[in-house]
């Protein structure tokens, strides 16, 4: 098989805007691109304002800046289900995997949800990770490739987020049959907005909470079969 045959996608990065066919990137940010991806002039990327996708080329690389130019659209793949990711709160370095990981699987919106047992203080301490977070989704984007950014909301309460508009509602749940991909409904836009109720155990109460179930959604789990994987057992060490 020839070298034609294959294709190694190009980087994709995120600028705050595009004017008059150019974007830069600007602080950290540009210091990451030129210092460790090894960014360099004439170079060509994929660039996203959040709303389109643009092959561009690198005009300039220093230390605190990286300027592009446009050189062409590119079409981008529309995803053919908008997921919003009702997560219960939990400690910050899981919350962070859940977020990186929600972002790779092309979530659209992430929403932390209070659930009985969260542990106090999380729900405050969580608006000053914010930006950390939103730096978290950023690069899991970039990798990812996505088009878009995902929304990452302030924390609401279960009985906040069961009133949200959605076309169809799911939680996940260990012991329900079907799987997440057939208690979608057959017929859906992609437009249509699917919220999914997720939490672990130790978080109390989630799905169950509301007067009607119907306001929690249909139970499904992440695939038919699921388990955890087994951790090597190393053997001990003898002193």
């Amino acid at each position: 098989m020839g070298l034609d045959k294959f294709y190694m996608a190009r980087r994709r990065f995120f600028v705050d805007e595009i004017r008059q066919g150019h974007a830069r990137i600007l602080g950290e940010e540009a210091h990451h691109l030129t210092r460790v991806l090894r960014v360099e002039r004439g170079q060509k990327y994929e660039i996203s304002d959040n709303r389109a996708v643009w092959l561009a080329e690198v005009q300039d690389a220093r230390k605190d800046l990286v300027s592009f130019t446009l050189i062409e659209p590119i079409a981008p793949a529309e995803p053919l289900v908008r997921v919003t990711l009702l997560a219960s709160l939990v400690r910050f370095e899981r919350f962070e995997d859940l977020i990186e990981k929600a972002t790779e699987l092309g979530v659209e919106r992430i929403i932390p949800v209070v659930a009985e047992r969260s542990e106090k203080g999380l729900e405050l301490a969580a608006e000053k990770r914010m930006a950390r977070w939103r730096r978290v989704a950023r690069e899991a984007s970039e990798q990812s490739r996505r088009v878009r950014l995902p929304e990452l909301c302030l924390p609401q309460r279960i009985s906040q987020v069961l009133t949200r508009p959605a076309a169809c509602r799911l939680f996940l749940d260990e012991t329900a049959t079907h799987p997440i991909l057939a208690a979608l409904p057959e017929s859906r836009s992609p437009q249509d907005e699917v919220a999914v109720l997720a939490g672990p155990k130790a978080a109390g109460p989630i799905a169950n909470a509301p007067p009607s179930p119907a306001q929690a959604g249909a139970p499904c789990r992440w695939a038919p079969r699921f388990s955890k994987p087994t951790p090597p057992q190393w053997p001990r060490s003898r002193l």
